[in-house]
């Protein structure tokens, strides 16, 4: 019992044991019963699951709530939460908080979106297997965003300062992505993929869902062979790593405290199969989302310095959730509407 009710990294080791829980529930009933037998995700379909997950999201911020009043506060690793004066008053931080995360995490998965329709385009995988290559990717996701956030919370925890070379990053980012807004990464003479095609047994072609298959090579010899999906599904999982050295230094840049920033990467995360489907046929229509982006992350590195100078240490949570949303919501709305009379492309 005391192993359970014992504090790790800032929470109770039960209550990570019930989110983890909660999301291995999600991915069953996501796998196991909305899409059991394999289909081709339609526009309509996409943008039901996808509101199904926002609703998650949103609903865990009351779980925080709920946690950080009876659990958590007094004994938060951010001071931002730990110092106020009241459970209430640290609830409601926390939420914030973690809704701030939420939008910044789920914005840079959105972006991820477009390098992930590239990959799938080259490698001509049918709408018919995507979902298969995601839902494991996003179990990938779980686990390399778990290992990447326990480095950053142990750098942060031991070193303070390294949060300002996380604000360098993101400023340096974010003025990077302006000034390669319509840069498009080439997949084809990609190293990683190279590097890749030459120490692995690779079918020339696509066998259905599969990701191995046995097959016989030059001599004769019967052996297990990759497809490309599955091919595919590595270089998902390379260009997720790849976003995540722009997410987490983003989300520990908002908040040390590992909780919320593990949750509130997942939450964002676990939808973006859901909302790819939607995206993919209209990745077209949000190309002034990349700046809106970039504003974002040179936003969060510029507050921790601004912090510092004005704020006593932090920018209010309200003000970074505030500013955080106007950008996205703004960079949204200016791409739909600039991008009204445009014609989708031909997907694969």
């Amino acid at each position: 019992m005391e192993l359970l009710t014992g504090l790790w990294l800032g929470m109770p080791v039960w209550i990570w044991l019930a989110f983890l829980g909660a999301v291995l529930a999600i991915l069953v009933f996501d796998l196991g019963v909305l899409h059991k037998e394999a289909h081709e995700i339609e526009v309509k379909e996409s943008l039901w699951m996808s509101a199904l997950y926002i609703g998650l999201g949103l609903l865990w911020a009351v779980a925080v709530w709920w946690i950080y009043y009876y659990h958590g506060g007094d004994k938060a690793i951010d001071p931002q939460i730990a110092l106020l004066p009241t459970a209430e008053a640290k609830a409601w931080e926390a939420v914030k908080l973690y809704m701030t995360g939420y939008l910044v995490e789920k914005a840079l998965a959105m972006d991820n979106v477009f390098v992930i329709s590239m990959i799938f385009t080259y490698f001509a995988v049918p709408r018919i297997y995507q979902h298969r290559v995601l839902f494991w990717g996003i179990l990938g996701v779980i686990v390399l965003r778990a290992i990447m956030i326990g480095l950053g919370a142990a750098l942060v925890m031991n070193f303070a300062w390294i949060l300002y070379v996380f604000a360098v990053v993101l400023i340096a980012t974010g003025v990077k992505m302006l000034y390669s807004i319509d840069d498009q990464p080439d997949i084809e003479n990609n190293r990683i993929l190279k590097f890749l095609k030459g120490r692995m047994r690779l079918t020339n072609e696509l066998h259905g869902e599969r990701f191995f298959v046995k097959q016989a090579d030059t001599t004769g010899k019967v052996l297990w062979f990759a497809t490309p999906l599955f091919l595919c599904l590595l270089l998902v999982e390379i260009a997720d790593v790849v976003f995540a050295i722009d997410s987490v230094p983003a989300i520990f840049a908002i908040t040390p405290d590992p909780f919320i920033v593990y949750t509130s990467n997942i939450f964002a995360i676990l939808g973006l199969r859901a909302l790819y489907f939607a995206l993919a046929a209209m990745v077209h229509r949000f190309h002034y989302l990349k700046y809106a982006l970039a504003f974002v992350l040179i936003f969060i590195g510029g507050k921790i310095f601004v912090g510092d100078l004005f704020f006593d240490g932090k920018v209010p949570a309200e003000i970074s959730l505030i500013v955080t949303f106007g950008l996205l919501f703004g960079g949204v709305v200016y791409s739909l509407w600039k991008s009204r009379d445009t014609e989708a492309p031909r997907q694969a």
